[in-house]
This record gives structure tokens, sequence and C-alpha cells, in this order.
């Protein structure tokens, strides 16, 4: 599996950037998860887009879907030659944001439903409801050798330490820090990603979803002290892959 950090911003793009999406590739197969604001821009500094094989999206918040709009133009003007409807999933819990993600004959919504599995290509996929203003899922993806969690925006809950556990990759939602309580604004702080990490005996810590204010290398300082293991601070083109 490969994961590539498309963008990882929260709320909105800093200068040429983008927010939260994430490139998922397996055998030939490429899921995008989340799609925010300047990530079909950031996406074509690594893949054709005739190339995407669909696209998941863990909430309907702008820093996650602002880019579908873009992409649903992308392939009207690109139908002859793609070919098909792109396939983009997504929870059905704001009928009107579902909806949306069928556009013309360019791209096609299917549901994900929260409590079943999802068989995307070579990919497994199991959802966990987040605490976050508005309904959340994150995800626990796998393939037959690799596991990669991504916990969309959420504040601390126990829930995720289970969910996560062993997997060889998290990507974690850090967009206070260590100081700061996101319970409120639905969001984790350095401390909540690494104690989860910890807990759950995870190989390797993206902290990503990265605040605008003060230096994000603090974080990384603010979690070594919870978690052991490898920590990863986000930054455009990261990559993670397994062999």
């Amino acid at each position: 599996m490969k994961v590539t950090v498309i963008g990882y911003w929260g709320g909105y793009p800093e200068k040429g950037e983008a927010t939260s999406c994430y490139l998922i590739e397996e055998k030939n197969f490429r899921l995008l998860v989340d799609c925010g604001s300047g990530a079909l821009a950031s996406l074509q500094n690594y893949i054709d887009l005739k190339s995407l094989n669909c696209v998941i999206i863990s909430h309907y918040h702008h820093d996650h879907i602002a880019d579908i709009g873009v992409l649903q133009y992308y392939k009207i003007i690109n139908a002859r030659t793609d070919g098909f409807a792109l396939p983009i999933y997504g929870h059905n819990l704001d009928k009107d944001k579902f909806n949306a993600l069928t556009y013309k004959e360019s791209t096609k919504g299917y549901e994900y439903k929260p409590n079943e599995v999802l068989n995307l290509g070579p990919f497994t996929i199991q959802f966990l409801k987040t605490k976050h203003p508005v309904d959340c899922f994150a995800m626990r993806i796998e393939t037959a050798d690799s596991t990669v969690v991504y916990t969309a925006d959420s504040s601390y809950k126990e829930e995720f330490i289970p969910f996560s556990m062993n997997a060889d990759l998290l990507v974690c939602d850090c967009n206070m820090y260590e100081d700061q309580d996101g319970t409120k604004a639905g969001h984790m702080n350095s401390k909540d990603a690494a104690t989860i990490a910890d807990k759950a005996s995870v190989k390797e810590l993206l902290l990503s979803h990265l605040p605008h204010n003060g230096d994000t290398n603090h974080l990384l300082n603010e979690a070594e002290k919870y978690y052991n293991g490898r920590i990863h601070l986000a930054y455009t083109g990261f990559e993670w892959k397994t062999f």
C-alpha cells in the first residue's frame, strides 16, 4: 500500500497547497480519500487524473469536499477519453450533500453504510463515527498485508484505540497544540493523537489536518512525549508505503 499526502491543512489551504486529501494506492488501484480545496491541482503532480478509480468522503465540510465540484467539471470536459462516471462514496446522513456527489454523467454517488464493511478494489474499509459538529466517519483501510487508519475530523474518543489497533499507519487529526482543548471544535491536539497511537500500538503516526497558527514543528515535540514510535508531520507529497 502507498499513501501520498495531497493536502493536509485544516480550514483553508496555505499558498500553493491544499486542505484534506490523501491518495491511497494498491495494485494499480487509486483511491482518493477526501477532496479538499486545492486538491485537484495538487493531485496532478502525482497521477494522471484519468487513472483515478474512485473517491471516498469522510464528511461534507468544505475543507474535505471543496474540489469535488472541480473534479466533476474535469470529468465532464474529459468524458470522451475517460469513458466512465467516477464513483464517489459518501454517507447519506446529509441527503442534499450526498445527492450532489452525482453530477450529470461525470460522477456517481454511492452510499456507504457506516455499520457495514465496504470493499473497494483491493481495499476493505471499516468506519467509525467521530466526534465532530457534523456527521463524520473515520476509516480503517486494509489490504492483505497493510492497515491505514484515517481519523478524519474528530475530538478525542476512546473508541479510536481499538479501531486503530496495530495499524501500520495512523493518519490523525492534529489541529491543536497540546495545551489547547479541541472538544468543542471537534478536533484533536498533539497529545490526543499520540495517546491513540501509543495505546493502539500503531507502527507510525502521521499528524495531519494541521493548524495555521504557531510553529507546527512543536506538534512533533509534544507528541513525542506520549508515543515512542515513528512520528511524521504531514506535508504536500509526503509518501508512506509498505514493501
